[in-house]
């Protein structure tokens, strides 16, 4: 079973959970269809491909899967990679909404060949905002077009994670250049042979740059430079992993004949907030990775459960029944459903938000993007662990064999929670970073939004809504609650109970927003219902929506708990784990 694009799903959540404010809805349609046709016929059938051909190195060179580079330029020419950039360096100029879409479809379909395109995105959004008009002159389009793709190189072997450790270096060369020499790990597509150049957006630092993250100055340092010779940097290795094979990713040596040739990309020592313009689009992009693996993953358990059949379904007429039929299976094809519906709503929301932060009132819905980031990325992604651990589930032992395609999904879904900030470093942004903006009246604006679904469906009083007010309600009371909690323990200097909390309480605030996402999709669905729509879609998103509220959203109770009473256990840590 190949992947096929939700079209009409993700047209629905536009219209009815997010809006498409400034987008007209047949130009949107028009291009979701498009891009389902190019993500369906041209690049999924290289998924199983990509998976076991994987990335061969040698001689510095990755060759990438059969077809691979076919697909690249087919994407490319159909100018999919710039759908978000301005015009004027050769994109399409159209709203974030419409490109998260898009990505969700690409990464659906190959999450491995996904990746190239989203490291070009962002690499296009950090040099648009801080690079020099020279920079953007020689290579802000070339990036825009996809002919030259880009890289993020930010971790090295004794950093991971904390920036502050980075030892790259960079050496003024008194021509407007400077030398980079360093190495860098886990670069995604470092090298790869869909290109005749690599545009490497790396951090390092200045001779005298201050210690730790404030000395960190971002520089742009070319596969192939300007006058068409190699730059000093090499790829060293590429890493053999779980998931993601047909995505190269990198060892990267710079300067071992003396020094890279980079640009500075803004000013000395600002590179980190240079690097977070790009962070920040990744992040969202990452968690539209989680949707789509997820519906990719949902669209195979359920078209396996419709045609395997075993054992006989009460009241039915048969000897034996599709597995489909079997409430326990029910519950699990069920919960897939409901929860990429739900990340699908909140990253839509997320990419909407960024929309309207450059129009009127342009500061609230930027302060609203950034509450809303990390809820996606790690909400979206968890989930995707989830949902493909339960299409296993649902294949039984097919599943874990290859043949299927469903142990793939899963093997390539468990680097999302870790990659552009693991999981538990989202959770910390949220808590410590997010939660605190213009006093907690940002956080408060959105459960107000929650709050104004719940509202509507009391006001709707559709049968067939059953108990999803009132659960729905429940939820966005315990977020209400364990939101207090968190900016009272951080007003007064308690940042332990914070934190200690700050993962389940991610997780709380994920599953409050996609109830409110999907309640909203309920009430649009029975309000066409009621005026003579006849699409049989629209009682099945009700359906999903009570299923979500009814089974999934009851625990947040416990996560309330775990937020407010669960943080002692940091005064015992050690000693249980000493043991």
């Amino acid at each position: 079973m190949s992947y096929r694009a939700p079209v009409p799903e993700m047209l629905f959540t536009l219209r009815h959970v997010t809006g498409l404010d400034g987008v007209d809805p047949e130009d949107a349609e028009a291009i979701l269809t498009e891009a389902g046709r190019i993500a369906a016929g041209v690049i999924a059938p290289l998924n199983r491909v990509g998976d076991r051909h994987g990335t061969p190195f040698a001689d510095g060179r990755v060759t990438t899967s059969p077809g691979w580079r076919e697909a690249y330029r087919t994407f490319t020419e159909g100018g999919w990679n710039g759908l978000s950039a301005a015009a004027d360096h050769g994109g399409q100029g159209l709203p974030k909404l419409v490109e998260a879409a898009c990505t969700e479809m690409w990464n659906g379909a190959n999450l491995a060949f996904g990746l190239c395109p989203l490291l070009t995105q962002g690499g296009i959004e950090a040099l648009a905002a801080h690079g020099s008009d020279d920079l953007k002159a020689r290579y802000l389009e070339k990036l825009v077009t996809g002919e030259w793709p880009a890289t993020m190189n930010l971790t090295e072997p004794q950093a991971g994670s904390d920036l502050a450790l980075l030892r790259t270096r960079a050496e003024p060369a008194g021509d407007g250049t400077y030398r980079i020499t360093g190495s860098k790990i886990y670069i995604t597509y470092g090298e790869h042979d869909l290109a005749d150049n690599i545009v490497h957006l790396v951090l390092a630092r200045l001779p005298d740059a201050p210690a730790g993250t404030r000395g960190i100055s971002l520089f742009l340092v070319p596969k192939v430079l300007p006058d068409g010779t190699a730059n000093d940097l090499r790829c060293s290795g590429v890493e053999h992993k779980l998931g993601i094979h047909a995505s190269p990713t990198c060892s990267m040596a710079f300067g071992d004949n003396g020094g890279a040739v980079g640009w500075l990309i803004g000013q000395e020592n600002k590179g980190l907030a240079c690097m977070f313009t790009m962070m920040n689009a990744a992040r969202l992009n990452v968690g539209l990775q989680g949707v789509g693996v997820a519906e990719a993953a949902t669209q195979r358990a359920l078209a396996y459960a419709q045609e395997r059949r075993q054992g006989r379904a009460v009241g039915a007429p048969e000897p034996t029944s599709p597995i489909v039929a079997h409430p326990d299976v029910q519950r699990m094809l069920l919960t897939m459903k409901a929860y990429t519906a739900a990340a699908r709503g909140i990253c839509y929301l997320t990419a909407s938000a960024l929309d309207a932060s450059q129009g009127p009132g342009g500061q609230g819905a930027l302060d609203r993007a950034s509450l809303l980031t990390p809820v996606a990325k790690a909400f979206a992604t968890d989930l995707a662990n989830e949902v493909t651990s339960l299409g296993v589930q649902v294949h039984g032992g097919m599943g874990f064999v290859e043949e299927t395609g469903a142990a793939q999904l899963m093997r390539d879904a468990r680097i999302l929670g870790i990659y552009e900030g693991t999981n538990g470093i989202q959770a910390i942004d949220l808590t410590a970073r997010k939660l605190p903006l213009n006093g907690g009246a940002t956080a408060r604006s959105q459960i107000a939004w929650m709050r104004r679904a719940a509202e509507g469906l009391l006001k709707a009083s559709d049968p067939a809504f059953g108990h999803m007010a009132a659960r729905l309600r429940d939820a966005i009371g315990s977020l209400d609650r364990a939101t207090s909690h968190q900016l009272a323990a951080l007003t007064s200097n308690r940042p332990n109970a914070a934190l200690a909390g700050a993962t389940p309480y991610l997780r709380l605030f994920g599953l409050a927003l996609g109830g409110a996402c999907l309640a909203r999709g309920a009430l649009a669905a029975s309000a066409a219902l009621k005026a003579g729509e006849t699409d049989p879609a629209h009682a099945a998103r009700i359906a999903l929506a009570r299923f979500y509220a009814e089974n999934l959203l009851p625990a947040v109770s416990g996560l309330e708990q775990s937020v407010v009473e669960g943080g002692a256990f940091t005064d015992d840590a050690a000693l249980a784990l000493a043991v």
